[in-house]
């Protein structure tokens, strides 16, 4: 039975249609849900509209082509991902266990896609029809354009374009890029005549000569320059190139400027052309409009995690160009601010208060951040040459538009729609933007926070949040202080959540128990701890891997062991009484008895509250009940890795 309104997930919805053959097959590692949030929606979608059959095979046995079969032979090219996260940080925490639930998939179900899924998904495609061309992306290719610190398996890997043996990899979100593929291998064009496309990566082969290529901008010459990075064979082997590896990659981001990068793989050479260019208004709307159920596919019998966690939530604008070193987003959705038109927005929203399930409520209005809409650089020559690697950090470019107008406009409009009760904004709030607008912290407070608000400080150590390029404390305390006062005046007792990370590169006791002081002081008690987890292509990984800020070449200290990263969660979270003796340990041990004690800075008392005795009694009474057996092969366990290294990645 075919369901008209969504993509077609099965060859008997495929049949149904009168197909006789797709010409697009996107493989995801994600279950199918129709909304502009999930990239195999929004994606399909968008070659729709360009009047192409496309088909999703989404989450298939993975073990065998059966299912691959079963699809058909795409006319054109498989698209292929491991879904809106990594497979490896969808599968395991920071501490390399294995999670309980899989939030894009029906009922949370673990174990539905593989790990590393993209170079496996790659190889299924190949073996059920050797000759379909295999473009490769979503965040966990696009994340492993390049050699890569792999934190699961603690090894450098080469690109992924290497090990799933694509024919492309569109990196970044894609739309522009995977239009263009479709259209010239309609035309009759073959795979390799798409090389010269922004936003795609390749391999050339053993006998290939680098081809020449000029990538247009809207301002200036064609960008014809390129940069070689050190080999695959060089950053594995040291550790120093791994970071001007890093550097230069970093350097070349802004893709009105950014180089071509080559990489040799052995007698391979991997091309990386620049990034494709910021997306206009119009076209970001084009994409959003689109006639999204903003459902999951109704064959799942089991609710999808996720879906119920997005489906209310409405995508304002895209990229975020606050550049911290321990977040991807910039590498994959681009540091310029792309917005949704106004009316664009406004058009989603009246149409979810119409939708019968729809309860009022709008769980989110933003994207990475929630308070970056429609900010530009004022000056677009500037943008044009610009190489910095943030513009708030460590100062606000004057260039930068911060003007927050635009986004109280929207905040107005968008709440006051017929049959709309509340606009949440559940995005995280840029701090250091928001100071420069007393009305839009007034708004805010009043009529868009549902008792908590999310903001990242991330840490109270100048050193650390230097590392992290966040701005000092004392512009949370800022924040805090004005939400507060605006949060009275509207008649509400509202919270500040704050986000923290531990054992973040540059990180050690010291901070940690700097970072716990604050926390005592301010009366914050961090109910979740954030671990730093070393994504690939991050500064931050190569700070944790190489022990060396890549920018500046500078020493950078980073905890890698999991018992010292144990004692950074215990610090911030010093007042739960399973963390006592932990806590007690590091604090003698770094020399701050005077947090120990009855004072009103001790960070916990001399004597050990009961519940810590209880609870130390209750694990050394599992101890002895162990048979000694037991207790030896988990000694000698952890004198291995964490995973076989066949099977490590992301989280």
């Amino acid at each position: 039975m075919p369901h008209q309104d969504f993509l077609p997930i099965s060859p008997e919805e495929i049949e149904a249609l009168g197909w006789d053959q797709p010409d697009i097959v996107f493989v995801s590692g994600d279950a199918y849900v129709d909304h502009p949030s999930f990239a195999n929606a929004l994606l399909g979608r968008v070659l729709q509209a360009e009047g192409y059959k496309v088909a999703l095979l989404c989450q298939p046995d993975w073990k065998n082509a059966d299912a691959w079969r079963a699809m058909g032979k795409p006319r054109l090219f498989y698209g292929v991902s491991g879904g809106n996260m990594d497979s490896m940080i969808n599968h395991y925490t920071a501490n390399k266990k294995r999670r309980n639930q899989d939030a894009y998939s029906p009922g949370g179900e673990i174990g539905l896609r593989p790990d590393r899924a993209t170079p496996v998904y790659a190889q299924r495609c190949r073996e059920a029809f050797s000759g379909v061309p295999i473009v490769i992306g979503g965040v966990e290719a696009s994340l492993r354009r390049i050699a890569h610190f792999d934190y699961w398996s603690e090894t450098v890997k080469p690109s992924m374009m290497v090990t799933s043996k694509a024919d492309l990899c569109g990196f970044g979100m894609g739309e522009s890029q995977i239009v263009e593929i479709a259209r010239r291998l309609d035309e009759g064009l073959s795979i390799r005549d798409c090389r010269d496309l922004r936003g795609v990566a390749y391999l050339l082969g053993k006998k290939d000569e680098l081809p020449e290529h000029a990538f247009d901008r809207p301002i200036g010459e064609p960008v014809t320059k390129t940069r070689e990075l050190p080999s695959y064979e060089a950053v594995v082997a040291d550790k120093i190139a791994f970071a001007e590896m890093t550097r230069t990659l970093h350097q070349e981001t802004n893709p009105q400027n950014g180089a071509r990068l080559t990489q040799k793989h052995g007698d391979r050479t991997l091309v990386v052309n620049p990034p494709a260019l910021a997306h206009e208004t119009k076209e970001l709307d084009e994409m959003y409009d689109l006639p999204y159920t903003r459902m999951s596919h109704p064959t799942y019998r089991k609710p999808i995690p996720a879906d119920a966690m997005i489906r209310d939530s409405v995508t304002i604008m895209r990229g975020c160009f606050g550049g911290c070193t321990f977040c991807s987003i910039t590498m994959h959705q681009g540091n310029a601010i792309q917005s949704r038109s106004e009316e664009s927005i406004i058009k989603e929203v009246e149409t979810m208060a119409k939708e019968k399930q729809f309860k009022g409520v709008i769980s989110d209005l933003g994207g990475p951040t929630a308070n970056m809409y429609r900010m530009r650089c004022t000056k677009p020559e500037v943008e044009a040459i610009c190489r910095r690697a943030s513009c708030v950090h460590p100062t606000v470019c004057k260039l930068l538009d911060t003007s927050h107008d635009p986004t109280k406009s929207l905040m107005k409009k968008a709440r006051e729609v017929p049959g709309i009760k509340k606009v949440h904004i559940a995005s995280g709030i840029r701090m250091d933007l928001a100071r420069f607008d007393d009305d839009y912290l007034e708004d805010l407070a009043t009529h868009h926070v549902g008792g908590h608000l999310k903001v990242a400080p991330e840490h109270a150590s100048d050193a650390v949040l230097t590392h992290m390029k966040k701005p000092a404390t004392n512009t949370f305390d800022h924040f805090a202080e004005r939400f507060e006062a605006a949060s009275k005046r509207a008649g509400k007792e509202q919270y500040l959540v704050p986000y923290y990370i531990a054992s973040h590169p540059g990180s050690g006791v010291e901070e940690m128990i700097e970072l716990a002081v604050y926390l005592k002081s301010s009366g914050y008690k961090p109910r979740q701890v954030q671990d730093f987890i070393p994504a690939p292509m991050d500064i931050a990984t190569c700070m944790y891997y190489t022990g060396l800020d890549p920018m500046t070449m500078e020493p950078v200290e980073t905890v890698k062991k999991l018992r010292d990263r144990k004692v950074q969660r215990a610090l911030m979270q010093f007042f739960a009484p399973e963390n006592y003796f932990t806590v007690h340990k590091a604090l003698c041990e770094a020399g701050r008895k005077d947090l120990i004690g009855s004072g009103p800075e001790c960070l916990i008392p001399a004597n050990p509250p009961k519940a810590a005795m209880a609870l130390k009694k209750g694990k050394q009474s599992k101890e002895q009940a162990r048979p000694t057996k037991n207790r030896g092969r988990r000694a000698q366990s952890k004198k291995g890795p964490a995973f076989p290294n066949d099977r490590s990645y992301e989280e």
